[in-house]
């Protein structure tokens, strides 16, 4: 008896372990139970937070006041614009001083900057009552549809773009408002096709090409120079004093060679006005109604059609230099001020190999225009007006000394030309209703399709015009960081995330080792 009772008290197992571990285990338990309920607690409240902000969704300015928002934006798009148009035209009179070989007076304020001389301070402020009225008046919209609809919908956007795009009456200049309404429209049509071509539902042929960003430069360039030399009152008055001022062509006889091609009276009197003070004057006899206008009238200067052209493209490039030297510096500078800051001499580096790259384009532009003109008097007795259309689009091949990027810019500035010209000669012929303040309503639109295009599908636009819209707008709509309404709830959830990934497979293990620890059937004999 005595045997058997220290034999049944040597087979149990020590009681006191047993207790400590089942302790320990149901605290563990009930931890990972409180846990669980604590997760589905804040789920419920962040559920009722994202339901309250559908409801109520809030502004995303949390530090300031909507009315304030807007003043902001609207004085800081203000200022960034009336700067930029400033310092292009500080800088274009600056050249202007130094080609007289004036230096002294550019370290005079009086010459540099005079109101006689520099006239910007108009043409900046329209400027920037356009840009920073869209600005403000857009986040205000934004801000005022948010609380009246009780809603976040694309058609805010839609609605707040097209209202601010009122702004577009601060220029007094219906032909600019109608170039600039052409410009977005083109923009608006780009990404219309790149979310189209996205989601494959529509796909241009050309598209695929290499150098499509070409073909269509050289069709919108074909309509321009033509309606420059045959229809110039359909071209802005500016862009027909630029075209004007870089060619080598005189006024007089690009009217003497639309009256020829019109099979008008040519001005016998004012071309012989215009030849006389040349240099040579070894002309042909003038006629009333020539089939042509012969090359000796076209470069009088020059007897040799090669030597005209490439006198042509070098003086071209010695205008235009400047232009497209304040066009890279200045928006660069004012845009980008604390990259300029620190490197000033990289940014000065670009600026001008950007410009000499522009300048050798529009140089070469210019020559081959007039070696196509020179080449079809070699070749032809008889004048025609697709000869100018033709020259145009083979002139424009020069884009591809351009940067693959900026073809495309290129592309798109100069397509709203064309198709501003093209507009004005449809209406004047009657295919088109003349519809007052028909721009404005246009660039309406189209801002409402842009900023739609901004803020739920940016990839769709030219990282430029992104980047430029955004720059002015200035705002966390438009430069969208982490939300600021995810509270400590989440941040809770993700930290228990965190820490309870880790242990899982931890947790795993050790949930098997002690199910098998704590076993009967594993233990032999039992």
């Amino acid at each position: 008896m005595p045997s058997l009772s220290r034999t049944s008290s040597s087979a149990s197992p020590p009681s006191p372990p047993q207790v400590n571990e089942t302790s320990d285990g149901a605290a563990e338990i009930r931890l990972r139970e409180a846990e669980d309920r604590l997760r589905e607690t804040i789920e419920e409240l962040q559920r009722r937070q994202r339901l309250a902000r559908l409801l109520h969704p809030p502004c995303e300015h949390a530090d300031e006041s909507c009315v304030a928002n807007a003043i902001g934006n609207l004085c800081q798009s203000f200022l960034l614009s009336y700067g930029v148009r400033v310092g292009i035209g500080i800088l274009l009179r600056a050249f202007k001083l130094a080609r007289r070989q004036s230096y002294s007076s550019l370290l005079d304020l009086k010459q540099l900057v005079s109101e006689k001389d520099l006239i910007v301070r108009e043409e900046a402020c329209r400027i920037g009552l356009l840009f920073g009225g869209f600005t403000g008046s857009y986040h205000a919209l934004r801000c005022l549809l948010r609380k009246w609809r009780k809603k976040e919908t694309p058609l805010n956007a839609i609605l707040a773009g097209s209202v601010a795009g009122l702004s577009i009456l601060a220029l007094d200049d219906s032909n600019r408002r109608r170039t600039l309404a052409l410009y977005l429209l083109a923009r608006l049509g780009q990404c219309a096709y790149n979310s189209a071509k996205s989601k494959d539902k529509f796909h241009l042929w050309g598209s695929h090409l290499r150098h499509g960003d070409a073909l269509l430069f050289a069709l919108a360039c074909a309509q321009v120079m033509y309606a420059f030399v045959l229809r110039p009152e359909s071209l802005p008055k500016s862009y027909q004093d630029f075209i004007q001022k870089t060619g080598p062509v005189a006024a007089p006889v690009y009217k003497a060679v639309r009256d020829c091609c019109r099979g008008s009276p040519v001005d016998v009197t004012s071309l012989s006005a215009y030849l006389s003070n040349r240099r040579n004057s070894n002309f042909v006899k003038l006629e009333e109604f020539p089939s042509i206008i012969p090359c000796s009238i076209i470069h009088p200067d020059t007897n040799s059609c090669l030597a005209h052209n490439a006198k042509a493209a070098s003086a071209t490039f010695r205008k235009t230099f400047p232009l497209y030297f304040s066009l890279t510096f200045v928006p660069f500078v004012v845009l980008h001020l604390q990259k300029f800051m620190d490197t000033p001499a990289r940014t000065c580096w670009h600026a001008v190999k950007g410009a000499v790259r522009s300048t050798t384009f529009l140089s070469a532009f210019v020559g081959i225009f007039q070696w196509v003109i020179c080449l079809h008097r070699k070749v032809a007795l008889k004048d025609h007006k697709l000869v100018y259309w033709v020259a145009g689009g083979i002139s424009a091949l020069s884009v591809l000394l351009e940067k693959k990027a900026r073809r495309g810019e290129l592309a798109l500035y100069v397509l709203p030309r064309a198709g501003d010209s093209l507009w004005y000669i449809l209406v004047n012929r009657h295919f088109l209703p003349d519809i007052k303040n028909a721009e404005v309503a246009l660039f309406c639109a189209c801002m409402g399709g842009i900023m739609y295009y901004l803020e739920h599908e940016p990839d769709t636009m030219a990282p430029f015009l992104r980047g430029l819209i955004r720059r002015f707008l200035a705002s966390r709509i438009s430069n969208p960081g982490p939300s600021s309404s995810r509270g400590g709830s989440y941040s809770y959830l993700r930290t228990l995330d965190a820490m309870k990934k880790p242990n899982l497979q931890e947790t795993r293990e050790a949930e098997t080792s002690s199910s098998e620890k704590y076993n009967l059937e594993s233990i032999p004999g039992l």
